[in-house]
């Protein structure tokens, strides 16, 4: 069995960070990807990406097949709100949990929800997405985005078992073209990847991130 390394990992927080630079840039109005709202802030903070990340998103959209689109629910997410989405998930893990150490909580939460520290939405570099036909409508990928592991019973892995055939297909055509365009999964959560964050350095063996923590784009 292929091991999932969490965010929560100690070699993810050890990877340096050397950062291009990149600006972070607005994904409406453009045209080339379709944005939800679901995720939508105030600020519109969601609908941002770094350049870079952007671009090998369009490159990954071109390589679905024809009446296919990627549907992007979010991407850039400040750290305040990283901090309390973890928090919030982690207190209802306490719950469930009373006798578990924090290290196990935080550990259990990092399947769901990244530590902020090491957040890869927040360095821009990460997106959460399905894939949609050309009207708009979600293909079928075994559960909705952001399912907690509780109550998909598990099936938001990404290699979950309890999925049907369609749906398994449908992850392989977005690992496929995301992989090809330089992307790693994160592996509890079908949804989500990632491009020059740390968690892409580990997993490729890269000497440094390109991407920190990035500012939060102006209105």
């Amino acid at each position: 069995m292929t091991e999932i390394i969490t965010l929560s990992d100690a070699r993810v927080a050890a990877v340096a960070v050397d950062d291009c630079g990149e600006p972070l840039v607005d994904l409406r109005g453009t045209g080339h990807l379709r944005l939800d709202h679901r995720q939508a802030d105030d600020d519109g903070s969601y609908a941002h990406l770094r350049s870079g990340v952007r671009d090998r998103l369009v490159r990954a959209q071109g390589l679905l097949p024809a009446g296919v689109r990627f549907l992007v629910l979010e991407g850039y997410r400040p750290p305040d709100l990283q901090r309390r989405y973890f928090e919030t998930y982690a207190q209802t893990l306490r719950l469930a949990h009373p006798d578990a150490p924090p290290e196990r909580i935080r550990e259990l939460a990092s399947a769901y929800i990244s530590p902020p520290e090491v957040a890869p939405h927040v360095s821009g570099g990460a997106v959460d997405l399905t894939l949609c036909d050309q009207d708009g409508r979600e293909l079928p990928l075994g559960t909705e985005v952001n399912a907690t592991p509780e109550e998909s019973e598990g099936a938001c892995r990404t290699a979950a078992p309890n999925i049907s055939a369609e749906a398994r297909a449908n992850r392989a055509l977005m690992e496929s073209a995301l992989g090809a365009a330089g992307f790693v999964n994160y592996p509890t959560e079908w949804w989500h990847w990632s491009y020059g964050d740390r968690y892409w350095a580990l997993l490729r063996q890269e000497p440094a991130a390109r991407y920190g923590p990035a500012a939060r784009p102006r209105a």
